[in-house]
């Protein structure tokens, strides 16, 4: 393990590098070299080892019907740019897609140093208020997504699965209003019966791998449920079926009409260019990380 001393030795190396006048002018390794800065902060803090791995995101779709479904594949692209601004790899596992082309449920992997350790702070209820495209009279529309944010982990650290407590199912992959994309069951669907903790895999295309990557995905949550357990505190698996996905749970309101503004109700931090988050996926600044 790293004395704190060579952390703190590496912290103002590259903090010295920062000052060099052509930092920026190469913003894939400036960001690099940011990010880096924070994980090795994060270390000295005693932050949690997940942190420097890769992350698994759930989208759900709350209260809103055809808008909060559209704000679902609205988190989903902002993510997309914010991992091709971080040159993270972003690979999607499981969608349930509606005849609008929004989402009902949308499930992706985001690999690439410290990723769960910045899209954590994702994690929560989104709320978006616009006018609606999809009724006549443009009407005002509140809706609200979920987002839940895991830590890739392909090994429990405190107890092992039996085998005997998963119910496995194949099904066909699903697309555009729930038709089947092929005639060959390759989703898998993975239920652990201890916790009724159940995950589902389709993106790939054979029955193995959606298998194994339901296994991770059931990994991770269990990992999650047994590090909170351990720590007495509210259970984090189960945020998305203890806590309604509907007005006054909200993390983050992405406002569009009368007037555009982003707020993240933790941070307090106010962004008026929305397109930037939206459109670009520049979040790191609602966080406000210090």
């Amino acid at each position: 393990m790293e004395s704190s001393a060579l952390i703190q030795k590496k912290i103002a190396d590259l903090e010295a590098e920062m000052i060099a006048s052509d930092f920026w002018s190469d913003k894939n390794h400036a960001q690099s070299v940011i990010r880096e800065i924070q994980l090795l902060k994060n270390k000295l803090a005693g932050v949690g080892v997940h942190d420097n791995g890769s992350a698994l995101i759930n989208i759900l779709t709350g209260v809103g019907g055809d808008d909060a479904e559209d704000f679902s594949r609205m988190l989903y692209e902002m993510y997309k740019h914010f991992c091709e601004r971080h040159n993270f790899i972003l690979t999607l596992i499981d969608a349930s897609e509606n005849d609008n082309g929004g989402y009902r449920s949308i499930s992706f992997e985001v690999d690439g140093l410290g990723a769960y350790g910045m899209l954590q702070h994702e994690n929560g209820v989104h709320r978006l208020v616009r006018q609606s495209p999809f009724n006549s009279q443009s009407k005002r529309q509140t809706s609200f997504s979920m987002v839940e944010v895991l830590p890739l982990v392909t090994t429990l650290s405190s107890t092992k699965i039996n085998p005997e407590d998963l119910e496995i199912e194949f099904t066909r992959a699903g697309g555009k209003g729930g038709q089947n994309v092929n005639k060959v069951e390759t989703a898998v669907r993975v239920v652990h019966k201890p916790t009724g903790i159940a995950v589902r895999s389709s993106a790939e295309r054979s029955q193995d791998r959606n298998k194994q990557k339901a296994m991770e995905i059931l990994t991770s949550k269990l990992e999650v449920l047994y590090v909170e357990a351990e720590k007495q505190k509210v259970d984090a698996i189960k945020l998305s079926k203890t806590q309604k996905i509907e007005w006054g749970n909200q993390i983050r309101s992405y406002i569009l009409h009368p007037y555009k503004l982003v707020k993240d109700h933790r941070t307090n931090v106010e962004i008026r260019d929305v397109d930037s988050v939206l459109d670009n996926g520049e979040i790191e600044a609602l966080w406000n990380i210090n």
